[in-house]
Protein backbone atom coordinates (compact mmCIF):
# COMPACT_ATOMS: atom_id res chain seq x y z
CA UNK A 1 0.00 0.00 0.00
CA UNK A 2 1.17 3.31 -1.28
CA UNK A 3 0.47 6.79 1.61
CA UNK A 4 -2.73 7.03 3.22
CA UNK A 5 -4.36 9.91 4.54
CA UNK A 6 -4.14 9.32 7.78
CA UNK A 7 -7.38 10.78 10.16
CA UNK A 8 -5.48 9.94 13.80
CA UNK A 9 -6.59 12.57 16.55
CA UNK A 10 -2.47 11.26 17.13
CA UNK A 11 0.11 10.77 16.66
CA UNK A 12 -0.95 12.30 13.62
CA UNK A 13 0.08 12.91 10.01
CA UNK A 14 3.66 14.71 9.29
CA UNK A 15 3.93 16.82 6.33
CA UNK A 16 5.37 14.73 3.31
CA UNK A 17 7.96 17.53 2.52
CA UNK A 18 9.14 17.01 5.96
CA UNK A 19 9.61 13.38 6.31
CA UNK A 20 11.25 13.81 2.83
CA UNK A 21 13.84 16.12 4.10
CA UNK A 22 14.42 13.89 7.25
CA UNK A 23 14.71 11.11 4.80
CA UNK A 24 17.28 12.36 3.05
CA UNK A 25 19.16 13.97 5.60
CA UNK A 26 18.72 10.73 7.64
CA UNK A 27 22.53 9.54 7.57
CA UNK A 28 24.13 12.87 6.95
CA UNK A 29 23.30 16.24 8.71
CA UNK A 30 24.13 18.69 6.61
CA UNK A 31 28.09 17.17 6.33
CA UNK A 32 28.56 16.37 9.84
CA UNK A 33 28.84 12.78 8.51
CA UNK A 34 26.02 11.52 11.08
CA UNK A 35 22.38 11.55 11.67
CA UNK A 36 20.90 13.70 14.26
CA UNK A 37 20.28 10.96 16.29
CA UNK A 38 23.43 10.47 16.95
CA UNK A 39 24.76 13.66 17.56
CA UNK A 40 26.09 15.47 20.83
CA UNK A 41 23.16 17.78 22.70
CA UNK A 42 25.90 19.46 23.29
CA UNK A 43 27.45 19.83 19.80
CA UNK A 44 27.36 22.94 17.82
CA UNK A 45 25.68 21.40 15.00
CA UNK A 46 22.87 20.47 17.15
CA UNK A 47 22.95 23.41 19.51
CA UNK A 48 22.34 25.75 16.07
CA UNK A 49 19.07 23.08 15.65
CA UNK A 50 17.46 23.47 19.09
CA UNK A 51 18.43 27.18 18.62
CA UNK A 52 16.67 27.35 15.05
CA UNK A 53 13.19 25.76 16.51
CA UNK A 54 12.98 28.29 19.05
CA UNK A 55 13.58 31.02 16.79
CA UNK A 56 11.06 29.99 14.54
CA UNK A 57 8.39 29.14 16.71
CA UNK A 58 9.00 32.92 18.26
CA UNK A 59 8.93 34.38 14.86
CA UNK A 60 5.18 32.37 13.54
CA UNK A 61 3.49 32.61 17.03
CA UNK A 62 5.23 36.50 17.95
CA UNK A 63 6.27 35.27 21.24
CA UNK A 64 7.68 38.25 22.54
CA UNK A 65 10.98 38.38 25.22
CA UNK A 66 8.65 38.19 28.09
CA UNK A 67 8.57 34.89 27.64
CA UNK A 68 10.74 31.88 27.54
CA UNK A 69 10.20 28.73 24.85
CA UNK A 70 10.87 25.74 26.50
CA UNK A 71 11.39 21.84 24.95
CA UNK A 72 10.01 19.18 27.76
CA UNK A 73 9.21 15.81 27.78
CA UNK A 74 6.86 13.74 29.72
CA UNK A 75 3.85 15.19 27.16
CA UNK A 76 1.22 17.79 27.74
CA UNK A 77 0.22 15.09 30.45
CA UNK A 78 3.29 15.75 32.36
CA UNK A 79 2.07 19.44 31.99
CA UNK A 80 -0.55 19.07 34.10
CA UNK A 81 1.11 17.91 37.38
CA UNK A 82 4.65 20.85 36.97
CA UNK A 83 2.55 23.84 35.88
CA UNK A 84 0.47 24.08 39.75
CA UNK A 85 3.53 22.33 41.01
CA UNK A 86 5.57 25.52 39.50
CA UNK A 87 3.27 28.48 40.19
CA UNK A 88 1.98 27.25 44.04
CA UNK A 89 3.64 28.75 46.94
CA UNK A 90 0.96 28.05 49.79
CA UNK A 91 -0.79 24.49 48.72
CA UNK A 92 -2.80 25.62 51.75
CA UNK A 93 -4.33 28.80 50.79
CA UNK A 94 -4.16 28.78 47.25
CA UNK A 95 -6.54 27.71 44.47
CA UNK A 96 -7.02 27.48 40.54
CA UNK A 97 -9.99 27.72 38.38
CA UNK A 98 -10.50 24.66 35.59
CA UNK A 99 -12.98 25.37 32.61
CA UNK A 100 -13.50 21.99 32.22
CA UNK A 101 -14.52 21.05 28.11
CA UNK A 102 -13.84 17.27 27.92
CA UNK A 103 -11.66 14.56 29.23
CA UNK A 104 -8.41 15.97 29.28
CA UNK A 105 -9.47 19.24 31.10
CA UNK A 106 -10.23 16.90 33.51
CA UNK A 107 -7.47 15.44 34.02
CA UNK A 108 -5.42 18.38 33.99
CA UNK A 109 -7.81 19.28 37.43
CA UNK A 110 -7.35 15.47 38.58
CA UNK A 111 -3.62 16.26 38.95
CA UNK A 112 -4.02 19.76 40.41
CA UNK A 113 -5.84 18.54 43.46
CA UNK A 114 -3.05 16.58 44.15
CA UNK A 115 -0.87 20.32 45.05
CA UNK A 116 -3.82 22.67 46.15
CA UNK A 117 -5.74 21.91 48.96
CA UNK A 118 -8.52 22.99 47.09
CA UNK A 119 -9.77 23.52 42.95
CA UNK A 120 -12.42 24.81 41.15
CA UNK A 121 -14.13 24.10 38.29
CA UNK A 122 -14.92 27.45 36.48
CA UNK A 123 -17.43 26.32 34.05
CA UNK A 124 -18.58 22.71 32.47
CA UNK A 125 -20.41 21.42 29.85
CA UNK A 126 -20.28 18.22 30.85
CA UNK A 127 -24.01 17.70 31.56
CA UNK A 128 -24.33 17.91 27.82
CA UNK A 129 -21.25 15.45 27.63
CA UNK A 130 -19.08 18.05 26.11
CA UNK A 131 -20.91 19.03 22.91
CA UNK A 132 -20.71 22.78 23.54
CA UNK A 133 -18.08 25.16 24.89
CA UNK A 134 -18.93 27.75 27.65
CA UNK A 135 -19.59 31.09 26.89
CA UNK A 136 -17.50 33.79 28.58
CA UNK A 137 -20.74 35.06 30.23
CA UNK A 138 -20.80 31.20 32.33
CA UNK A 139 -17.30 31.83 33.78
CA UNK A 140 -17.51 32.32 37.26
CA UNK A 141 -13.98 32.95 37.94
CA UNK A 142 -12.41 33.20 41.13
CA UNK A 143 -10.09 36.98 41.22
CA UNK A 144 -7.90 35.21 43.80
CA UNK A 145 -7.19 32.11 41.49
CA UNK A 146 -3.33 31.19 40.92
CA UNK A 147 -4.22 30.95 37.41
CA UNK A 148 -6.94 29.35 35.30
CA UNK A 149 -6.66 26.21 33.18
CA UNK A 150 -8.39 25.74 29.67
CA UNK A 151 -7.95 23.16 27.04
CA UNK A 152 -8.65 25.48 23.79
CA UNK A 153 -9.43 22.75 21.50
CA UNK A 154 -11.13 18.87 22.67
CA UNK A 155 -10.02 16.34 21.00
CA UNK A 156 -11.81 13.56 21.83
CA UNK A 157 -15.38 15.85 21.69
CA UNK A 158 -14.75 17.76 18.83
CA UNK A 159 -14.97 21.20 20.10
CA UNK A 160 -13.03 24.58 19.92
CA UNK A 161 -12.83 27.65 22.01
CA UNK A 162 -13.14 30.21 19.32
CA UNK A 163 -12.75 32.85 21.60
CA UNK A 164 -9.92 33.58 24.67
CA UNK A 165 -11.46 33.70 27.96
CA UNK A 166 -10.60 37.04 29.81
CA UNK A 167 -9.47 35.88 32.84
CA UNK A 168 -8.38 39.40 34.02
CA UNK A 169 -5.20 39.84 36.22
CA UNK A 170 -5.34 36.09 37.07
CA UNK A 171 -2.72 34.20 34.50
CA UNK A 172 -4.86 32.12 31.77
CA UNK A 173 -2.96 28.51 31.31
CA UNK A 174 -3.97 26.96 27.95
CA UNK A 175 -3.58 23.24 27.09
CA UNK A 176 -2.86 23.90 23.08
CA UNK A 177 -1.73 20.51 22.34
CA UNK A 178 -4.55 19.82 19.25
CA UNK A 179 -4.86 23.28 17.88
CA UNK A 180 -1.13 24.92 18.35
CA UNK A 181 -0.31 26.78 14.96
CA UNK A 182 -3.56 25.94 13.87
CA UNK A 183 -4.85 29.55 13.92
CA UNK A 184 -3.49 33.01 14.75
CA UNK A 185 -3.75 34.13 18.70
CA UNK A 186 -2.35 36.64 20.63
CA UNK A 187 0.26 34.99 22.92
CA UNK A 188 0.17 38.10 25.60
CA UNK A 189 -3.12 36.79 26.46
CA UNK A 190 -1.64 33.81 28.09
CA UNK A 191 0.39 33.04 31.08
CA UNK A 192 1.59 29.63 29.93
CA UNK A 193 0.63 27.87 26.97
CA UNK A 194 1.82 24.01 26.65
CA UNK A 195 1.00 21.67 23.66
CA UNK A 196 2.01 18.34 23.22
CA UNK A 197 3.96 17.83 19.59
CA UNK A 198 2.78 14.89 17.84
CA UNK A 199 -0.72 16.82 15.85
CA UNK A 200 0.68 19.81 14.93
CA UNK A 201 3.94 20.20 16.05
CA UNK A 202 6.62 16.87 14.83
CA UNK A 203 6.57 13.49 16.64
CA UNK A 204 5.70 12.18 19.74
CA UNK A 205 8.40 13.19 22.45
CA UNK A 206 8.73 16.08 22.67
CA UNK A 207 6.41 19.24 24.63
CA UNK A 208 6.88 22.68 24.17
CA UNK A 209 5.79 25.35 26.76
CA UNK A 210 5.51 29.03 26.50
CA UNK A 211 5.37 30.32 29.77
CA UNK A 212 5.93 34.23 30.89
CA UNK A 213 8.91 35.24 32.91
CA UNK A 214 6.80 36.80 35.90
CA UNK A 215 5.59 32.84 36.69
CA UNK A 216 9.00 31.30 36.43
CA UNK A 217 10.47 30.43 39.78
CA UNK A 218 7.29 31.40 42.25
CA UNK A 219 8.20 27.48 43.73
CA UNK A 220 11.68 27.03 45.11
CA UNK A 221 11.37 23.72 46.23
CA UNK A 222 10.93 22.32 43.50
CA UNK A 223 12.59 18.83 42.12
CA UNK A 224 14.87 20.33 39.55
CA UNK A 225 13.87 18.55 36.11
CA UNK A 226 10.45 19.68 36.98
CA UNK A 227 11.19 22.96 37.51
CA UNK A 228 10.61 25.50 34.95
CA UNK A 229 13.52 27.87 36.07
CA UNK A 230 15.98 25.22 35.88
CA UNK A 231 15.00 24.26 32.35
CA UNK A 232 14.88 27.92 31.49
CA UNK A 233 18.14 28.34 33.14
CA UNK A 234 19.70 25.45 31.06
CA UNK A 235 17.90 26.16 27.55
CA UNK A 236 15.76 22.86 27.74
CA UNK A 237 18.98 20.87 28.30
CA UNK A 238 19.34 19.86 31.77
CA UNK A 239 19.67 16.01 30.72
CA UNK A 240 19.64 15.31 27.06
CA UNK A 241 16.04 16.89 25.40
CA UNK A 242 14.37 14.14 22.45
CA UNK A 243 16.76 15.82 19.61
CA UNK A 244 15.77 13.92 16.71
CA UNK A 245 12.04 15.25 17.84
CA UNK A 246 13.20 18.71 18.14
CA UNK A 247 14.72 18.51 14.77
CA UNK A 248 11.08 17.41 12.74
CA UNK A 249 9.69 20.05 14.92
CA UNK A 250 12.02 22.43 13.40
CA UNK A 251 11.27 21.40 9.66
CA UNK A 252 7.76 21.34 10.40
CA UNK A 253 7.45 24.86 11.91
CA UNK A 254 9.85 25.93 8.45
CA UNK A 255 7.08 23.99 6.82
CA UNK A 256 4.56 26.12 8.20
CA UNK A 257 6.45 29.49 7.30
CA UNK A 258 6.16 27.81 3.42
CA UNK A 259 2.56 27.46 3.61
CA UNK A 260 1.90 31.55 4.64
CA UNK A 261 2.42 31.41 8.15
CA UNK A 262 0.23 30.61 10.78
CA UNK A 263 -2.48 32.81 9.10
CA UNK A 264 -1.99 30.62 5.72
CA UNK A 265 -2.70 28.08 7.75
CA UNK A 266 -5.66 28.92 9.34
CA UNK A 267 -7.40 29.55 6.09
CA UNK A 268 -6.47 26.10 5.05
CA UNK A 269 -8.08 24.70 8.03
CA UNK A 270 -11.10 26.69 7.85
CA UNK A 271 -11.88 25.96 4.14
CA UNK A 272 -10.97 22.02 4.99
CA UNK A 273 -13.62 22.35 7.99
CA UNK A 274 -16.06 24.18 6.48
CA UNK A 275 -15.87 21.19 3.88
CA UNK A 276 -16.69 18.54 5.89
CA UNK A 277 -19.29 19.96 8.17
CA UNK A 278 -20.89 21.00 5.33
CA UNK A 279 -21.69 17.22 3.72
CA UNK A 280 -22.44 16.83 7.47
CA UNK A 281 -24.83 18.95 8.08
CA UNK A 282 -26.65 19.20 4.35
CA UNK A 283 -27.26 15.09 5.10
CA UNK A 284 -30.10 13.04 6.79
CA UNK A 285 -27.43 9.87 7.22
CA UNK A 286 -24.74 11.88 8.79
CA UNK A 287 -24.91 14.07 11.91
CA UNK A 288 -22.49 15.85 14.05
CA UNK A 289 -23.36 15.48 17.64
CA UNK A 290 -21.60 19.61 18.50
CA UNK A 291 -23.03 22.91 18.46
CA UNK A 292 -22.06 24.62 15.11
CA UNK A 293 -20.62 27.83 16.92
CA UNK A 294 -18.12 25.20 19.53
CA UNK A 295 -17.58 22.90 16.48
CA UNK A 296 -13.42 22.17 16.33
CA UNK A 297 -11.67 22.60 12.81
CA UNK A 298 -9.13 20.06 13.72
CA UNK A 299 -10.78 17.46 14.89
CA UNK A 300 -14.63 16.67 13.73
CA UNK A 301 -17.12 13.49 15.19
CA UNK A 302 -19.68 12.30 12.95
CA UNK A 303 -22.39 9.41 13.41
CA UNK A 304 -24.79 7.47 11.19
CA UNK A 305 -28.40 7.59 11.10
CA UNK A 306 -27.86 4.06 10.83
CA UNK A 307 -25.40 3.09 13.54
CA UNK A 308 -25.06 -0.66 12.92
CA UNK A 309 -23.16 0.59 9.61
CA UNK A 310 -20.76 2.13 11.44
CA UNK A 311 -18.19 -1.06 11.01
CA UNK A 312 -19.42 -1.32 7.49
CA UNK A 313 -17.75 2.26 7.01
CA UNK A 314 -14.66 2.38 8.96
CA UNK A 315 -13.52 -1.21 6.76
CA UNK A 316 -14.40 0.22 3.96
CA UNK A 317 -12.59 3.53 3.81
CA UNK A 318 -10.17 1.48 5.67
CA UNK A 319 -10.02 -0.08 1.72
CA UNK A 320 -10.12 3.15 0.67
CA UNK A 321 -6.98 4.63 2.56
CA UNK A 322 -8.94 7.14 5.00
CA UNK A 323 -7.61 5.42 8.39
CA UNK A 324 -7.86 6.18 11.76
CA UNK A 325 -11.30 6.91 11.47
CA UNK A 326 -12.84 5.47 14.36
CA UNK A 327 -14.41 7.38 16.88
CA UNK A 328 -13.92 7.48 20.33
CA UNK A 329 -15.83 5.44 22.46
CA UNK A 330 -17.23 8.80 24.76
CA UNK A 331 -19.10 9.73 21.38
CA UNK A 332 -18.92 6.98 18.88
CA UNK A 333 -19.47 6.85 15.39
CA UNK A 334 -16.34 8.07 13.58
CA UNK A 335 -13.81 11.04 14.02
CA UNK A 336 -11.45 12.60 11.27
CA UNK A 337 -8.99 14.61 12.35
CA UNK A 338 -7.61 17.17 10.00
CA UNK A 339 -4.54 18.39 11.59
CA UNK A 340 -2.32 20.95 9.87
CA UNK A 341 -0.73 18.91 7.97
CA UNK A 342 -3.61 17.30 5.87
CA UNK A 343 -4.06 18.27 2.75
CA UNK A 344 -6.86 19.12 0.71
CA UNK A 345 -6.64 16.07 -1.17
CA UNK A 346 -7.45 14.21 1.86
CA UNK A 347 -10.39 15.69 2.84
CA UNK A 348 -12.00 15.74 -0.44
CA UNK A 349 -10.95 12.08 -0.56
CA UNK A 350 -13.02 11.35 2.57
CA UNK A 351 -15.74 13.61 1.22
CA UNK A 352 -16.21 11.77 -2.01
CA UNK A 353 -16.35 8.65 -0.14
CA UNK A 354 -18.99 9.92 2.37
CA UNK A 355 -21.10 11.13 -0.41
CA UNK A 356 -20.74 7.60 -2.01
CA UNK A 357 -20.98 5.47 1.20
CA UNK A 358 -24.24 7.33 1.74
CA UNK A 359 -25.46 6.80 -1.80
CA UNK A 360 -25.36 3.14 -1.29
CA UNK A 361 -26.62 2.86 2.12
CA UNK A 362 -28.48 5.48 2.87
Amino acid sequence: MGRVYNFSAGPAALPVAVLERARDEMLDYQGSGMSVMEMSHRSKKYLGIIQHAESMLRSLMGISADYEVLFQQGGASLQFAMVPMNLISDPKGQTADFILTGSWAKKAMKEAKKVFSATRVAASTEDCNFTRIPTQDELRLNPDAVYVHMTTNNTIFGTEFHYTPDTGKVPLVADMSSNVLSRVIDVNRFGIIYAGAQKNLGPSGVTVVIIRKDLVGRNANMPVMLDYKAQAEEQSMLNTPPTYAIYILGLVLEWVRDQGGVAGIEQRNIRQAERLYGVIDASGFYQCPNQKDSRSRMNIPFTLSKPDLTETFLSESNKAGLVTLKGHRSVGGMRASIYNAMPDEGVEALVAFMLDFERRYG
